[in-house]
C-alpha cells in the first residue's frame, strides 16, 4: 500500500502520507458495501491548505485467495473551492503591486482602532486595549509592507486626490500583508459618495463556522469572495463598483471614500460578523497583539476620474469580442484616430504592444489560460481605459 501511494504521489511532492495501517482478513469473504479491510488512519494533506491538484483516494476492495484488488479513484480537489485561488494559480484575480493597471493610490487615511481582543476589552498589549501598530501614513501610497493594524472590528477610511468612477472591469484593489496564501486576515470593503453614507460590497465566506480558526491557523482563499485580505503581501484584492450600481445609496461614478472594516473573525454569537449570505466569517482569532486584526498596506485605483463630470464624456468606446476567447481577440473602437493598446499579465508585464484604427485582430493563442489586462489609450483622453481579457 505504501509503495503504491508513493508511486501515485511521485509527481505531487506537496502531498504527504502521514500514516496508514491495513488489515486483511484471513478467509475468503465476499462483501458488498462492507470493508474487508480496516483503514486505521490514512491522511493526505498539504500544509497551508488544499493542494493545487490534490488527490482523494477511494478504495473498493474484494478479497480473492492471495489477491487484493484496489481501485483508486483520483479526484482533483482543485474544483472544491468556488472562488479565485491564490496568486500564481490559474483563475486568480490577484493583482501585483507592480502592475501598470494602477494609476493612483490613497493619499489620506483616518482610522478608528478596534480592540486587541473584543471578547476581553480589559486585555492590554503594550499598555493598550486597542491595536496600535503602524500609523495612517503607512496605509497611504503604494504597497511597501508597512501597515496600519485595525484590531477587532476597527476601520480605516481612505481618501484620494481624484474622484473614483466605475469603468469596465476592476476599479480598485486593497492590499494586506499576509505572509502566506492561507494565513488570511479579512475585512469588509465599503464606498461612499458623500463621506456619510457607505455601502458595503456583498461578500461571501464559506469557511466552516463550527470550530474557531485559531490565532495562527489557516483558511482557504477559494472559499472567500469580495473580502479584502484574500491575497498575500503585495497582491491586491480587486473590487468592481458596478456591483453596487443598484444600491440606491451611492453614485458609482462619483466615489470619494473607500472604507476598510475588520471582520473580527470570531464565531461566538456575541462577536461574530456575517457575510451577505448570513454566514459567520471565521478567520484567525483571537489575535491579541498590537498588530491584531486586518493590516492595511494600501488601496490602489485601477480607474480614476480626473473630475466629477459626466461619465459618458470620460469613457472611450472600446470593446473586445469575443471575450473570453482562445485564439483571436478582436478589438473594436468607436473613437476617431489611432488607438494604442498594451496587453499585460497579472504581474504588470507588457506582453503585446501595438495600435489600430477602428478594429484589429490579435492572436493570443500562445498565451497561457488566465486573466489579462488590455490598456487602450485613445486620442483626447488623458488616461487609458483598462479592460479584462479572459484567455481559455
Amino acid at each position: 500500500m505504501e509503495q503504491l501511494l508513493k508511486q501515485i504521489t511521485r509527481n505531487a511532492p506537496a502531498i504527504k502520507v502521514v500514516s496508514e495501517t491495513f488489515k486483511i482478513p484471513d478467509k475468503k469473504e465476499n462483501i458488498a458495501g462492507n470493508w474487508i479491510g480496516k483503514v486505521k488512519k490514512l491522511l493526505l494533506f498539504r500544509p497551508g491548505g488544499l493542494p493545487k491538484k490534490g488527490i482523494c483516494i477511494f478504495a473498493a476492495m474484494n478479497y480473492k485467495p492471495g489477491f487484493l484488488c484496489l481501485f483508486l479513484l483520483l479526484v482533483s480537489l482543485y474544483s472544491f473551492g468556488q472562488y479565485p485561488p491564490p496568486p500564481g494559480y490559474k483563475g486568480t484575480t490577484a493583482i501585483s503591486k507592480d502592475s501598470s493597471v494602477f494609476y493612483n493610490w490613497a493619499s489620506k487615511c483616518t482610522v478608528i482602532r478596534g480592540y486587541v481582543n473584543i471578547a476581553d476589552t480589559n486585555f492590554l498589549y503594550n499598555n493598550s486595549n486597542r491595536a496600535s501598530y503602524g500609523n495612517v501614513y503607512m496605509a497611504t501610497g503604494a504597497p511597501d509592507g508597512l501597515v496600519l493594524s485595525l484590531g477587532d472590528g476597527g476601520m480605516a477610511t481612505m481618501s484620494f486626490d481624484t474622484v473614483i468612477s466605475d469603468h469596465d472591469g476592476w476599479d480598485f484593489a486593497v492590499f494586506e500583508n499576509s505572509f502566506s496564501d492561507s494565513f488570511l486576515e479579512l475585512a469588509f470593503v465599503e464606498v461612499s459618495s458623500d463621506g456619510v453614507n457607505f455601502v458595503r460590497f456583498p461578500s461571501v465566506s464559506l469557511t466552516q463556522a463550527l470550530q474557531q480558526v485559531g490565532t495562527f491557523d489557516t483558511i482557504d482563499t477559494r472559499l472567500v469572495n469580495n473580502l479584502a485580505g484574500k491575497y498575500r503581501l503585495y497582491y491586491g484584492t480587486p473590487f468592481d463598483l458596478a456591483e453596487l450600481a443598484d444600491s440606491g445609496r451611492v453614485n458609482i461614478h462619483k466615489i470619494t471614500q473607500i472604507r476598510i472594516v475588520d471582520v473580527v473573525g470570531c464565531i461566538q454569537d456575541a462577536y461574530a460578523r456575517y457575510d451577505s449570505q448570513g454566514h459567520k466569517i471565521n478567520d484567525p482569532w483571537p489575535t491579541p497583539f498590537d498588530t491584531g486584526g486586518f493590516d492595511l498596506d494600501a488601496v490602489g485605483l485601477i480607474h480614476n476620474s480626473p473630475s466629477a463630470v459626466d461619465e459618458s464624456l470620460l469613457k472611450p468606446s472600446v470593446s473586445i469580442i469575443p471575450n473570453p476567447c482562445s485564439h483571436d481577440a478582436r478589438f473594436f473602437s468607436g473613437n476617431p484616430g489611432s488607438i494604442h493598446f498594451e496587453i499585460l499579465n497579472q504581474m504588470g508585464q507588457v506582453l503585446v504592444k501595438s495600435s489600430f484604427t477602428s478594429s484589429t485582430s490579435v492572436d493570443i493563442s500562445y498565451l497561457p489560460a488566465g486573466i489579462f489586462f488590455v490598456n487602450f489609450t485613445c486620442p483626447g483622453y488623458s488616461y487609458p481605459l483598462t479592460k479584462k481579457l479572459l484567455k481559455y
